[in-house]
């Protein structure tokens, strides 16, 4: 589907929303209503009119009559004054005409049937035709203009599809979202909460959330060691003194507040980079010690506004699994592509083989935004072109949406629903070896200055972990799940028998826990379902006799009697195998 044409689509029905609101009750002040990532919203001042959801079958039928009556958007220039006029009693709108006068822009309004709005364009060309298959979602409060001092509007989401079977795709993969919600998980499976004593945007991990944690990370150092990794340690904060070296205090807008310390001024740190160059610095290097591919799991703090925490998907505290290879120039191509083949495989293990590369790089109309030299931005943007080509890697270009120092490649993924999410994020910075003055002894005996590959494989520890929990919806894979096996004794007389054999499975790695409350078997098994524990061993008299376990999976599928080294073996193997 051509994005332009379904933006176009979702823009036009944002028209038709606000079209059924002003015929629904007139005295309503609208605002803006744009297209946005699968659907549209429309912000708007309902005076004393309380919307709800329960409003929104009456606002998709008064839609749907007036649709019928849109044969296209007539485009209609008009003077500042003839702009005021019609929208005079409206103060949101006179606002957007204030700022169209001092940008020289031309004022224009658009008609469909008997509706008019201040809008710039972008419309679908049959409207009656088209716009068809639309459903509102949800309403939310949302500030004018996004600024908490202006007035809380209401914000009602909306989507649009040219085929009503892409928008019932869409319903379905938004109620199994519902299910999958990891914070809804989170909860159930006991893996962290938050805490408005503590703050938003800070959660707290219980113990199976610590394990399922601790596990990623671990499996995340000993591949990354296999490919020849160094790993440090830094505080969390630092004098504002180390990024204003680096820019981000000027160029940054997530930094954390300042705190004063004796006088001195601190930041906590929202990156792990400036603290890495230091430990460069620490001693000389020569082309002997390059490439050093250096890694850390860092809690770093960004200033999310409240209104944009979203579980562990957008939180204040997240863990980076960071890393910053110093690399020669000439080495370049050979490191990005060490990268990617490490990034496939974190991928593989985890269960993410597809994916495609989005390149980001530098808008053309804002050079202002960018520290450096254009000339080393043009043998950036093409080192980190040639390498997706040259594996083969599907890829898109996102421009303008580089960072300040440097060009990326952001890897995305698709999850089981269908959603796509960016994991990795691998940047090529020749900007920061400037600021920090870093530089090596080269074979001929001169000073060189390294180029620096900022890798972050899933980025968002915490986020990565919501994205796996709603991927498998719970039922992560063996070799991931806090839990690996419970053991159900039937009766108390099993209750010692079952301890031994927790014992033996502790002792072959196996992540084991014991049921040994006065629940029935059934509650037992239920219980163990409901907590998604892959595996079940259930011992009665029968099992004790012959040194086995009665296996059920948490899918339900019984395995019948197995031996308990057998059980061990097979369980292993599965776990080593990361199936998933």
């Amino acid at each position: 589907m051509n994005n332009e044409k379904l933006n176009h689509l979702r823009h036009s029905a944002a028209h038709l929303f606000a079209a059924a609101v002003m015929e629904l009750w007139p005295d309503t002040k609208i605002t803006i209503g744009p297209a946005i990532e699968n659907g549209f919203y429309y912000d708007a001042d309902y005076g004393n009119i309380k919307l709800s959801e329960e409003d929104f079958p009456k606002i998709e039928q008064k839609m749907h009559e007036l649709v019928k009556n849109w044969t296209g958007f007539e485009r209609i220039e008009v003077s500042e004054k003839e702009a005021r006029e019609r929208f005079q009693n409206n103060p949101y709108k006179l606002e957007l005409i204030d700022e169209i006068v001092g940008k020289g822009e031309p004022i224009t309004l658009y008609k469909s049937g008997d509706f008019v709005d201040l809008c710039r364009g972008g419309h679908d060309l049959s409207p009656k035709d088209d716009l068809k298959h639309f459903k509102l979602m949800k309403l939310a409060g949302a500030y004018w203009r996004g600024e908490e001092k202006n007035k809380m509007l209401t914000r009602v989401y909306g989507t649009a599809f040219f085929t009503q079977k892409e928008l019932e795709d869409y319903l379905w993969q938004m109620e199994e979202a519902k299910k999958r919600d990891h914070k809804k998980l989170g909860k159930e499976l006991s893996l962290f909460t938050f805490s408005p004593v503590v703050g938003p945007g800070l959660p707290l991990f219980m113990p199976k959330g610590y394990k399922l944690r601790k596990r990623i990370l671990d499996y995340l150092d000993s591949v990354k060691e296999e490919f020849g990794y160094q790993f440090v340690v830094t505080p969390h904060i630092a004098r504002s003194e180390l990024y204003k070296i680096s820019k981000h205090w000027q160029k940054y807008d997530a930094m954390m507040p300042p705190l004063v310390v004796e006088d001195d001024e601190y930041t906590m740190k929202p990156m792990n980079c400036p603290h890495h160059f230091q430990i460069y610095l620490a001693e000389p290097k020569s082309y002997r010690d390059l490439p050093l591919r250096m890694g850390e799991n860092a809690v770093v703090y960004r200033y999310e506004k409240s209104g944009e925490i979203n579980g562990l998907f957008r939180v204040r505290a997240l863990t980076q699994d960071d890393s910053h290879w110093f690399v020669p120039h000439e080495l370049l191509g050979q490191e990005i592509n060490h990268a990617i083949h490490l990034i496939e495989r974190i991928y593989k293990d985890f269960g993410l083989p597809k994916f495609y590369a989005r390149i980001s790089v530098r808008d053309p109309k804002n050079p202002d935004k960018y520290i450096g030299n254009p000339k080393i931005w043009d043998f950036a943007e093409a080192e980190l072109l040639n390498a997706v080509k040259e594996k083969n890697i599907p890829y898109a270009i996102g421009e303008g949406e580089a960072a300040f120092y440097g060009p990326k490649i952001d890897f995305m993924i698709k999850d089981s629903l269908g959603r796509e999410w960016q994991l990795t994020t691998l940047q090529l910075d020749f900007n920061q070896p400037e600021n920090f003055n870093l530089t090596y002894t080269a074979s001929d005996g001169t000073q060189k200055r390294p180029a620096v590959l900022h890798i972050a494989v899933l980025g968002s520890v915490e986020r990565f972990m919501a994205i796996i929990l709603e991927h498998f919806g719970g039922n992560l894979p063996t070799w991931l799940a806090p839990i690996q096996v419970m053991l159900l004794p039937i009766a108390d007389r099993h209750a010692e028998y079952a301890q031994k054999v927790a014992e033996m499975l502790k002792e072959e790695g196996i992540r084991v826990e014991v049921d040994n409350s006065p629940e029935r078997l059934q509650a037992k098994i239920r219980n163990a379902t409901l907590q998604k524990i892959p595996f079940m061993g259930i011992i009665g008299d029968k099992e004790i006799e012959g040194e086995a376990l009665s296996i059920r999976k948490r899918s339900g599928e019984d395995l019948g009697s197995i031996g308990i080294k057998e059980f061990s073996t097979l369980l292993k193997e599965e776990i080593d195998k990361k199936i998933v």
